[in-house]
């Protein structure tokens, strides 16, 4: 990253870059994770390097909330890397950032930051290559060095900073990946460039954008163009290549690495360790199984291993791929807000206050939605818990993609649908959609149905109450007095489109605040709905 003076590194650039590498990674996963057929054609490339740097991201982000010092911030980075790194592609990409930072760490105000970053790509290139134990070109590796190679070359120029080291880097690596299907014949054959290298290239197009506000044209191809090559079950693997992939995280004396490899190498192929201080992550595909854990355990203490059996991914794989297309669940509290969000294309599960859907209704809609990716909008807290138990156990045993929108009221779901958009990317389509619907400020007005102690103080039974957020806030005793006083506190932030949803006893309720806003807040919007919901005679939101 582009140091303020000297060897000084801004941490606030390097979040920066590691916030639009993540946004980059998330925008790309699918696209990636299509095009992974090499080692194994298990699809999940572009999904571990996203958890990857994800973890690292978290882990700056907190750093930096804490007030901690550059090299801590940068040491905890590091160490998120590592113990986030998932998959081949994910644990060699830790090891790069890992070295990375290690080398920015030792960086000193006399040194030219061009220089600095230069060696460091150089450095983490190198720290790769060597942590792989059958080093292979035409993947992430070569475009790590064709990177590399370019960035040292541009820091040669005393008049070179930072940004234009990193741009001359990210312009190699997108040189080196579109030249990956010339040497793999997986990626020939599949006609494909190499899906480590595209993931590596959309971190390196971050750093470009960041440092120098463009955004490179990446080398890419389009989903649905090129997919995994799911035709033979078995045959799908190389003939005779290990069935199993093994990771682990291994704590263990530095010296006892070496012997370890050894050990591992002749097991099968793919094998990465990394890491250093007492700390790795060791990944190796193979056959014996116990035999990849029991070096760990001759060498150290491993633990949170993981087995994926190839086979069985790849059929998992399979079986996501008869599921196409993405759908929305949402939670609705009354039959006007069924019909609502049904016309907007979402699936309906009927819900409200007495009868919430429970897990397993959640659960089989996303079932028999036939969606490769599913979003739902729970649109009350209860809902809220039991979407988020539905979308991992989907997740986990009908492989489907399912996002939750924390959605704690109707309206909330409305807006977020509203701003529903199919032809985007999985992750920019939920992040526009939760983003409209936390800022979306939404009240209600209701009747107390027995005595009770609220935020605003004690309400009898028949008192009209004003909600916002959740909370009761006000009490009165007329329904249209304490309505236009929570459109009011909800106007007070201003606001350009006011929502009104007509439930049952709203008597004119919704017309009457309408013409309310017309009259004192002329340049706002008014959409009126009927929800027909229960309990609330009025729910209300302004955006």
């Amino acid at each position: 990253m582009e140091a303020p003076s000297g060897g000084d590194i801004d941490l606030a650039v390097v979040q920066r870059f590691v916030d639009v590498a993540l946004d980059a990674l998330a925008e790309a996963r699918e696209e990636i994770d299509a095009l992974n057929v090499f080692p194994v054609p298990d699809g999940d490339t572009g999904t571990n390097m996203y958890l990857t740097v994800s973890a690292a991201r978290d882990a700056i982000h907190r750093s930096a909330a804490e007030g901690d010092d550059v090299s801590t911030a940068l040491a905890g980075f590091r160490r998120a890397a590592l113990l986030g790194a998932r998959g081949n592609s994910g644990v060699i990409l830790s090891q790069m950032l890992g070295a990375l930072v290690v080398r920015i760490s030792r960086s000193q105000p006399d040194e030219r930051n061009a220089v600095v970053m230069a060696e460091a790509m150089a450095e983490a290139t190198d720290a790769s290559y060597a942590a792989v134990g059958t080093p292979v070109e035409g993947t992430i590796l070569t475009v790590a060095r064709a990177a590399a190679d370019a960035a040292v070359r541009r820091a040669e120029d005393p008049r070179a900073r930072g940004r234009d080291v990193f741009a001359a880097a990210a312009e190699a690596g997108r040189i080196a990946l579109a030249h990956t299907t010339e040497q793999l014949e997986q990626l020939r054959l599949a006609g494909v460039v190499d899906a480590g290298g595209r993931g590596l290239s959309v971190i390196l197009d971050a750093a470009e954008t960041v440092l120098t506000g463009r955004h490179p044209i990446p080398v890419k191809q389009p989903i649905g163009v090129h997919t995994i090559p799911l035709t033979g079950g078995q045959a799908d693997l190389s003939p005779g290549g290990p069935s199993y992939e093994v990771m682990y995280l291994l704590d263990a004396d530095d010296d006892h690495v070496p012997t370890l490899k050894a050990t591992l190498a002749p097991l099968g192929d793919s094998l990465v360790v990394v890491g250093g201080d007492g700390l790795w992550n060791v990944h190796v595909h193979v056959d014996d199984v116990g035999a990849a854990i029991e070096a760990g355990i001759a060498a150290g203490r491993p633990h949170r291993v993981r087995v994926t059996h190839f086979a069985e991914q790849i059929a998992a794989a399979r079986r996501k791929e008869s599921r196409t297309g993405r759908r929305i669940l949402a939670v609705s509290a009354g039959p006007g807000l069924t019909h609502l969000f049904g016309e907007a294309g979402a699936i309906v599960i009927e819900g409200g206050p007495g009868r919430r859907p429970s897990t397993g209704m959640i659960l089989d809609a996303i079932e028999s939605s036939g969606a490769a990716e599913v979003v739902i909008l729970p649109n009350d807290p209860d809902s809220v818990r039991a979407a988020g138990v539905a979308a991992r156990t989907a997740e986990e045993e009908h492989e489907v993609r399912v996002a939750v929108i924390p959605t704690e009221a109707q309206v909330q779901g409305l807006a977020a649908l509203a701003v529903h958009e199919p032809a985007r990317g999985f992750d920019a389509d939920v992040l526009e959609m939760t983003a409209t619907a936390r800022h979306t400020r939404q009240g209600a007005v209701t009747i107390a149905a027995k005595k009770a102690i609220t935020m605003a103080g004690p309400c009898e039974v028949g008192d009209v109450l004003g909600v916002i957020e959740g909370d009761f806030v006000l009490i009165g005793s007329d329904l249209r007095d304490v309505a236009t006083q929570i459109l009011e506190r909800l106007l007070g932030g201003g606001g350009e489109l006011v929502t009104l949803v007509s439930g049952q006893g709203a008597d004119g309720l919704a017309d009457f605040c309408e013409a309310y806003v017309a009259d004192h807040h002329a340049h706002v919007d008014v959409v009126v709905y009927d929800g027909g919901q229960e309990r609330y005679p009025l729910l209300m939101s302004v955006e």
